[in-house]
């Protein structure tokens, strides 16, 4: 069946865990600049980011070459942040590519919190950036 092969090629493209910032960035012109200032004038490359606006504040997710240092930094700055964890997964780059994996993670009833994209600094091929909160990664699909 398609969704079974489907599925053996989406979870062959599930990577690793990787490290993410996320910054609650006041909703205010100059705001969202002030955070990359800091972080570029310290060497930090932010490679896939995505930003979702709340009344007051953004939250302004991202993921750089340097979590750890990145989240000290803004705090140290006065940032409300933190290091997190998502899920990197390949993304073929052709059309379908995001359908495909979107149509695996239905069929396993996983529900998405949120999702974004990055690229692999390598090869610069896309992956995906997500987190999810049912099933638990530890119960399915990082383990196939």
């Amino acid at each position: 069946m398609r969704d079974y092969k489907d599925t053996e090629r989406v979870d062959r493209r599930i990577k690793e865990m990787i490290k993410q910032n996320v910054v609650f960035v006041e909703n205010k012109a100059g705001s969202l600049k002030r955070v990359t200032g800091i972080l570029a004038d310290n060497g930090i490359n932010i490679y896939g980011f995505a930003c979702f606006d709340a009344p007051e504040f953004a939250l302004f997710r991202m993921i750089t070459n340097q979590a750890d240092e990145a989240e000290k930094l803004l705090s140290e700055n006065g940032y409300m942040n933190r290091v997190t964890e998502v899920i990197a997964v390949d993304l073929k780059d052709e059309v379908g590519g995001l359908n495909t994996v979107l149509q695996v993670l239905g069929n396993c009833n996983v529900n998405l919190d949120y999702i974004y994209t990055s690229y692999h600094r390598e090869n610069s091929l896309p992956i995906i950036c997500l987190l999810y909160t049912s099933p638990s990664p530890r119960d399915g699909l990082l383990s196939r």
